[in-house]
């Protein structure tokens, strides 16, 4: 069973830029897809992006398009989100997701395991 850590969370003014980090262990995650959601006070969870990494294609909802980047690192255990430009209504806690069936999707149902949240705070 694969377990999850998100870290690289923290303070940011507008426009500027984080990356948050997703690391595994227990498991490799071949085959799997890796998405990561947020969660501000009082909405629901959203997905904000997903790597295949099958063939690493990567999937953003319309709201983080061209601003987030999710990819996969060197060490094969570690999946990041590179979040530029960011807006104060990007500030949530964000955590990350692992789908062993390897679908991509940016639907909280489709993921079996879960790391604790890392809270992204954008504000001047």
């Amino acid at each position: 069973e694969v377990q999850l850590q998100a870290s690289g969370g923290g303070l940011v003014r507008p426009g500027g830029s984080l990356r948050l980090s997703c690391t595994a262990s227990g498991s490799s995650l071949d085959g799997y897809a890796i998405g990561w959601f947020r969660q501000a006070p009082g909405k629901e969870r959203e997905g904000v992006s997903c790597i295949r990494t099958s063939d690493s294609r990567t999937y953003y909802p319309d709201s983080v398009k061209g601003r987030f980047t999710v990819s996969r690192g060197n060490a094969k255990n570690t999946v990041y989100l590179q979040m530029n430009a960011l807006k104060p209504e990007d500030t949530a806690v964000y955590f990350c997701a692992a789908d062993p069936r390897g679908r991509s999707s940016l639907f909280t149902w489709s993921y079996d395991y879960w790391g604790q949240g890392t809270q992204v705070t954008v504000s001047s």
